[in-house]
């Protein structure tokens, strides 16, 4: 070996393909000898505290459809800042050696068969900006300490986590979270304005939260897309929606929202697509009719609009009617529903764009139409070995 770190390199690698049951595409085939750096899927680099030597940088496993799982022996690859594991047969837990690499930058275990309670351990890696665990079977509840750490991304749907969203959920400095299809519970946190001009797109869809929106996603000015469909959801939306200047898509969806559907929504500068069906909203500002916003793609169906077509039947809507809803008490500060701030002008917005957000997403972050569907399982095998 050149070095020390790359016969450590080779230990870890060994002891991995040693607890690989299925390998169908040879991904793992020519993971032999002492050259790591040939290994299909491992990249070498010189080494960060030293250029004069070559070490393992990082590992991509990515769409190999192999079955396995991690060895202790993975917290022995300290070298490495990516370990991408996207589309594959992992199984098991998280190993706690895991918590060695001190380099990591980004790992992606999504579309596996990992199990468990949240893997807490990540949150002891020091340089971790990217988090991805989707398409698992991870459970339990949602750790505090999740949105303390400062992650760029966070993508967590497609689980069984089963909790309130912590209150510190603002904190978090990441410009995407995705944590949708899950079963958490409760209301927004009011933490969540504290996210303005970093929060890019929030997709908390297919979940079972409920109360009211709170006052302070308001404050939410770059934030481009927020999708909160098909969850519990009540009451009307809160005053100052035209703060909400970068909102290009808005998803309330299969809720239980009612009242008026305002204007401040429908003007929106950049927005693209409204999507409110399956509420019992029962009327709209003249500004939300499709004549009016033709560059909106905007979805009314099954609401108690009077003489509209697709609509919820009028027993239907009257049932809903009769139950009160008191925002004050359900996860809204005041009763009367105004924005904790000043309202923009909007009497030049034909001319100004919307702010950019704060902060890009990483490279590798799925697109708005990627990221809630299911990584693809399979893909062409690695180049034949000769």
């Amino acid at each position: 070996f050149a070095n020390p770190r790359l016969n450590k390199a080779y230990d870890a690698l060994q002891a991995w393909k040693a607890v690989v049951f299925s390998d169908p595409y040879n991904f793992t085939l020519n993971w032999e000898g002492p050259d790591v750096c040939s290994y299909n899927g491992v990249f070498c680099a010189e080494a960060l505290d030293d250029p004069n030597i070559t070490v393992v940088a990082g590992v991509d496993l990515n769409h190999g459809d192999i079955a396995g799982n991690l060895p202790d022996e993975i917290g022995n690859l300290t070298d490495i800042s990516l370990l991408h594991l996207n589309s594959n047969r992992f199984c098991g837990l998280i190993p706690h050696t895991i918590r060695k690499l001190s380099l990591l930058f980004e790992i992606d275990v999504s579309n596996n068969r990992f199990v468990g309670r949240f893997p807490s351990v990540l949150l002891e890696l020091p340089e971790l900006a990217y988090l991805d665990l989707r398409f698992n079977n991870f459970e339990g509840a949602l750790p505090p300490e999740l949105f303390d750490k400062k992650l760029d991304a966070i993508f967590l749907n497609s689980n069984r986590f089963c909790s309130t969203i912590p209150e510190n959920f603002g904190n978090s400095p990441a410009s995407v979270v995705v944590m949708s299809h899950n079963k958490l519970t409760g209301c927004l946190p009011k933490s969540i304005g504290n996210m303005a001009g970093k929060l890019d797109e929030l997709v908390v869809s297919h979940n079972y939260l409920s109360g009211c929106l709170p006052e302070e996603i308001t404050l939410l000015n770059t934030t481009t897309v927020l999708d909160i469909s098909r969850n519990k959801l009540v009451g009307d939306l809160p005053r100052g929606m035209e703060y909400m200047q970068g909102m290009e898509i808005f998803n309330i969806r299969g809720n239980n929202f009612r009242s008026k559907v305002p204007e401040s929504v429908c003007t929106l500068p950049s927005l693209e697509n409204f999507t409110f069906s399956y509420n019992y909203f029962d009327a709209m500002d003249e500004a939300c009719y499709p004549h009016a916003v033709p560059e909106v793609s905007v979805d009314d169906q099954m609401n108690c609009f009077a003489g509209a077509n697709k609509q919820r039947s009028e027993a239907e809507c009257s049932e809903a009617q009769k139950k009160s809803v008191d925002c004050s008490g359900a996860c809204r500060s005041g009763s009367d529903g105004e924005a904790p701030k000043e309202t923009p002008d909007n009497s030049e917005k034909e001319d100004k764009a919307p702010p950019p957000p704060a902060v890009s997403p990483p490279i590798g972050t799925p697109s708005k139409s990627e990221k809630d569907a299911p990584p693809p399982v399979y893909s062409p095998p690695p180049p034949a070995i000769s």
